[in-house]
This record gives structure tokens, C-alpha cells and sequence, in this order.
């Protein structure tokens, strides 16, 4: 039996570095990938639930906590009142959707589709498909596109 010598622990070490060096740049290869990834167009998107602004804005009202696990992330079709049309501080344009109170359902188009009108007249009723990502004092819907 031969005897372990420094030389094949040095082996041993340099192929374990090489394989944990090897392992690094493919996760920050895929994660790179995933980061990068492209996000796919709402307007193909099914919807996961489909209701009123109002609906909407009651669910997240009456228990955040709920609304939160079954709403957030997800695609909503949702349907109401336009009672603003402004841009944010990014130039996107923002649709308040009257929720039948003091707050509303706060709507930001996709900056990623092509959309038919930006204009919506205030009071018209309309139907936006977009996803969730919670409440604030408004219930806020991003990336949305119209259903027509």
C-alpha cells in the first residue's frame, strides 16, 4: 500500500478548486440567464382572475394578508371606472380605476406592449389585464394592457 504523499493532496486539491471554480461559473451563467430573460407579453397571458376594480379593491381592503397570497404575482383581468389619467415620474402612463371609496385600483400600463390609445377618458368603463403586485394605500396593478 502506497502512503499518501503531499504531492496527491495537492492533486486532490487543485481538482477540487478546478470542479467548485467550474460549478461557480455555471450558476452565475444561469443566473445570468434568468436575470436577463425576457418577460413574456401580457397580452397573451390568460388571466387568473377576472373582476371588478371594486372586487379587487375590497378583497385587499377586508384582509390584506389573504388578498396578498392569492392575488399577488398573478394576472388579474380587472374592469372599472376611469376616474384619472396621469403619467408617473416615469412617463408612464397611470390609470386610477374608481374602486367605490376614497382609494382606488392604481393601473401602469406595460411599457413592454403596444398598445392601441394611452388616452381614456375619465368615467369610461374598461377592462385592463395586468399583474399584481399588491396594496398601498391603492391597490396597484403594473404592466397592463387592454382587453378589448
Amino acid at each position: 500500500m502506497k502512503p499518501y504523499t503531499l504531492h496527491s493532496n495537492q492533486t486532490i486539491m487543485k481538482k477540487l478548486l478546478l470542479a467548485i471554480l467550474i460549478l461557480g461559473i455555471l450558476g452565475a451563467a444561469v443566473g445570468f440567464y434568468f436575470y436577463n430573460k425576457p418577460l413574456e407579453a401580457m397580452a397573451g397571458q390568460r388571466a387568473d382572475f377576472k373582476m371588478s376594480a371594486e372586487e379587487l379593491y375590497n378583497a385587499f381592503d377586508n384582509d390584506e394578508e389573504a388578498a396578498n397570497a392569492r392575488y399577488l404575482g398573478k394576472v388579474i383581468e380587472v374592469t372599472g371606472k376611469v376616474l384619472e389619467v396621469k403619467p408617473d415620474e416615469e412617463g408612464k402612463t397611470g390609470i386610477l380605476l374608481d374602486a367605490g371609496g376614497m382609494f382606488g385600483v392604481n393601473c401602469k400600463l406595460d411599457d413592454l406592449a403596444e398598445h392601441p390609445r394611452e388616452s381614456f377618458a375619465e368615467g369610461e368603463e374598461i377592462t385592463l389585464k395586468c399583474n399584481c403586485t399588491g396594496k398601498l394605500m391603492d391597490v396597484v396593478l403594473v404592466r397592463c394592457v387592454e382587453v378589448e
